[in-house]
């Protein structure tokens, strides 16, 4: 009997071997890393594919949302140029930030997602954009277009947390959010970064 297509025989590698989206740049997946209910940071491993402990978070901070990446970006020198005082793109897949009225407690899931805005994240000079989006078909968050559609406080808590994850008292970081962004530039962002994967890896 033949198997169903798609069909993977092994285990597909979550960067290189999953499709970016449905509808890019404004409906991707978003592959899970971490849940608000981690207070282990878990990072993939570029070269085998599964989760790696990075490091325990140093704070009482867990993440605001469900947080991991879109398959197949690339934050290269296309995404460094759409930050200002960005040298470059800080190499790794694009961050997303999901936001699900449902807990979901597990990691390494792959999510539908809409892509509503974005926090302009510059991490030690480097580009290091924050997707956000709403779960696609979600109860409460479903039907909102846009990152103002979403009660304000929502986003300064993302915010926020990206600011000061990585502080310990006393310590002043080298991480600067200037700009929380609309859905409209967050699809060029996207965009950019499916462009800059295509150029890094091949189509």
């Amino acid at each position: 009997m033949p198997f169903p297509k798609p069909f993977y025989r092994w285990r597909p590698h979550p960067w290189h071997g999953l499709e970016t989206g449905k509808e890019p740049p404004e409906r991707v997946h978003a592959y899970i890393e971490i849940t608000p209910f981690d207070t282990v940071k878990y990072e993939i491993d570029k070269q085998t594919g599964y989760l790696r402990v990075d490091r325990p978070q140093r704070t009482s901070s867990q993440p605001p949302t469900l947080y991991g990446f879109i398959p197949r970006t690339y934050c290269g020198d296309r995404v460094g140029k759409l930050m200002p005082n960005a040298k470059k793109g800080d190499g790794d897949p694009l961050d997303i930030c999901v936001f699900s009225e449902r807990p979901i407690s597990r990691s390494e899931v792959l999510l539908d997602v809409r892509v509503i805005g974005g926090l302009q994240m510059l991490d030690h000079g480097e580009a290091d954009d924050k997707i956000v989006a709403v779960l696609e078909n979600d109860n409460l968050w479903g039907n909102a277009k846009n990152i103002e559609d979403l009660p304000k406080p929502l986003a300064e808590r993302l915010r926020h947390y990206f600011l000061t994850y990585k502080l310990l008292p006393g310590e002043t970081g080298d991480i600067a959010i200037d700009h929380i962004y609309d859905r409209k530039h967050a699809c060029k962002v996207v965009e950019a970064s499916i462009r800059d994967y295509e150029e890094q890896y091949g189509d």
